[in-house]
């Protein structure tokens, strides 16, 4: 049994888990579909922040994004998704939920994996646009950057172990600094809890061949996070999501890991209030602001 995090026994955490309900919301005809959502801040918010996991995620990921930015009156939604096999099933189960949330539009934030959906969902529904905004954070903006490609196709019949190695293979911690070790062994815990078909499906999507098409998202305001020192991707990728989006804002932290939402919150919590503040006092504000008509 594997110990358990400094994180998840953090007062702040603690907190998180006591002020905020779980919900699961089931937007699939069959019933079988339920996505986990926390949704803190006030719900007269009609275009909030959506936090979108990495492969290893689960929603409470994003807890000290939650109660950072909820405790200045933004509204903030932490999403994980229920086992889909594509990018187009994600994409549609999404819209689902947005539409059972009656959120027109939203601003998406994502981390890795959920980067690249949160930019596969813009490029999807840009004819019909949901996604105001979106911070990408550690992300990719193509599959084929992923050395298993080839193997993707049988994830689905593969062990649990062998997948959890596969993922844990990235989280590798050289450095000492005792933020990144806790946000690690956080995100240790949480890929444990994770069943083989939830696992499988997400590095299924990760990993078969699928990229954006920048064109048609670039126009929307994107800021990148992304941290200098040591993390799962390469710089090629990072210079190829720059390539993509020349007009996107750069947010560098000097470091930070492969989980800077935890290691380093307060930087991205700041990060993300600057991304949304273009919208303050508009309709598509994510806070709500005193004395605001």
């Amino acid at each position: 049994m594997a110990c358990i995090s400094e994180l998840s026994q953090s007062q702040e955490y603690l907190s998180f888990r006591s002020s905020i309900p779980l919900r699961k919301i089931v937007v699939d005809s069959d019933g079988t579909k339920g996505w986990k959502v926390y949704d803190s801040g006030p719900k007269t918010v009609r275009c909030p922040l959506i936090c979108l996991p990495p492969v290893s995620g689960t929603a409470d990921i994003f807890f000290k994004q939650i109660m950072g930015l909820a405790a200045k009156g933004y509204r903030v939604i932490a999403a994980e998704p229920p086992v889909y096999w594509n990018v187009k099933e994600w994409c549609e189960g999404f819209r689902k939920l947005l539409d059972y949330m009656e959120l027109d539009r939203v601003h998406l934030y994502g981390a890795s994996l959920g980067g690249f959906l949160a930019q596969k969902f813009a490029e999807v529904n840009s004819h019909c646009p949901r996604v105001q905004s979106m911070v990408l954070c550690n992300t990719f903006t193509d599959t084929s950057v992923f050395s298993y490609n080839d193997s993707a196709a049988v994830f689905w019949i593969l062990p649990s172990l062998v997948l959890k190695k596969m993922v844990m293979g990235n989280f590798a911690a050289q450095k000492a600094d005792p933020e990144i070790v806790d946000a690690i062994d956080f995100m240790v815990e949480r890929l444990e809890s994770l069943t083989q078909p939830e696992l499988a499906s997400r590095l299924t999507m990760n990993c078969v061949s699928c990229y954006v098409q920048p064109q048609k998202i670039s126009h929307l305001p994107i800021t990148i996070i992304d941290v200098f020192d040591e993390y799962a991707l390469s710089n090629v990728v990072r210079e190829e999501t720059y390539k993509c989006y020349p007009n996107a804002k750069l947010a560098h932290l000097k470091s930070g890991g492969n989980f800077p939402y935890l290691s380093r919150s307060p930087e991205v919590n700041l990060h993300l209030q600057i991304h949304l503040r273009q919208f303050n006092n508009t309709e598509y504000d994510a806070a709500e602001r005193y004395g605001k008509v």
